[in-house]
């Protein structure tokens, strides 16, 4: 074969393996930062904190002596499981822990709203609440069912602002527990899935997200029943899980935090949506410093150095640890110790009822 074919046929070859190895789709593309900044990575918390939003199904003795091991390496000082159940199932929870490490796990109970509509119902689930309480329960955590799936004996979609329910809330109010309320999920979930979509890649990954206007609600719908819900109650204190999906903007959260002084906020599962406005997410912290508790939502111990960089350091562009969760690159937002205290440890402190703080500092 002449040369000049030879090298037209290499060539071409050069060409098409060019455009395979470029070929990729979005999900794939995850460059490396060749950026060289002072790095200044946090395997363990300045102080120790309370982790106000966690789940466990396994509390037996040999699971809490592994979970001690890693929170002790965290600087983690009391873990708050929010997966309590209720009846028998916490008291079996309860009972493990008061008998292997009684001053560094806290439990919350759970309630069942299936069958509100029934004449008996609101009397029997606060009765309930009220036992699990007197067995050991702190407080009271409502997973985002409520708004989303739950219905009532007529198979209508139940609200999180309906009046059948308001004896729960009260119940709370009058035993000094706390509610923690998963509503909703992040807005983007319910807008059009297309470019312009911020979590594009998550519902592509993770299809069974998408929600829309009657999926099953708007979600502003939803968000306002919680709200009406909180300013109904005012004697009875909610902790607004992953910030009230409003961290992406916090202005109208602070005005939220002003008109509902009952409303706290915890940052699991939201901290890239700080990482990334550090200066805005730093002077919120300044200003609502006393209502805001650290949570982490997954226990993942290896996934809470990134909290802690994000709250103590002030790095530049460092990653999330899940891509489709935040693709952007996040900052350190520097926050003084006495701030770090209260967020760690001192605001949930106020909040959770009978705890042992011997383990935390005393100022």
């Amino acid at each position: 074969m002449p040369k000049k074919c030879l090298f037209l046929l290499s060539f071409v070859g050069l060409i098409s393996w060019t455009m395979e190895s470029q070929e990729m789709g979005f999900e794939e593309y995850n460059p490396a930062s060749t950026l060289v900044v002072p790095t200044n990575e946090v395997k363990k918390a300045k102080f120790p904190f309370i982790d106000i939003h966690s789940h466990q199904r396994d509390m037996s003795p040999d699971a809490l002596k592994q979970m001690i091991q890693d929170m002790d390496a965290l600087n983690e000082g009391l873990m708050v499981n929010l997966s309590g159940g209720s009846g028998e199932r916490i008291k079996s929870m309860i009972t493990s822990i008061n008998a292997n490490y009684p001053n560094r796990f806290a439990v919350f109970a759970n309630v069942d709203f299936d069958g509100v509509g029934k004449a008996d119902w609101a009397d029997r689930a606060a009765k309930q609440l009220e036992e699990d309480v007197k067995a050991g329960a702190k407080g009271l955590k409502i997973y985002k069912s409520l708004g989303l799936r739950y219905k009532d004996t007529d198979g209508k979609r139940l609200a999180i602002d309906d009046p059948r329910l308001d004896p729960i809330w009260a119940k709370c109010g009058e035993l000094g527990i706390p509610v923690l309320i998963h509503a909703a999920d992040p807005k983007s979930f319910w807008d059009p899935m297309d470019s312009n979509n911020e979590r594009w890649l998550e519902l592509k990954t993770h299809s069974r997200r998408k929600r829309s206007d009657t999926d099953p609600a708007p979600w502003q719908q939803i968000i306002d029943e919680q709200h009406r819900m909180f300013k109904k109650h005012p004697n009875t204190n909610f902790i607004n899980a992953h910030m009230g999906w409003y961290a992406n903007n916090l202005g109208r959260l602070g005005e939220l935090m002003d008109e509902m002084p009952n409303m706290y906020v915890g940052i699991g599962a939201v901290i890239a949506e700080l990482g990334r406005q550090p200066k805005n997410a730093a002077k919120f912290f300044e200003k609502y410093q006393d209502r805001i508790l650290f949570g982490k939502d997954s226990w993942k111990p290896e996934e809470f150095p990134t909290y802690f960089r994000v709250l103590e350091t002030d790095d530049e562009y460092f990653p999330y640890y899940k891509k489709y969760h935040a693709f952007w690159s996040m900052y350190g937002l520097g926050l003084s110790d006495e701030i770090l205290k209260k967020v760690y440890y001192k605001n949930a402190l106020k909040l959770l009822p009978n705890v042992d703080k011997s383990i935390f500092p005393a100022d």
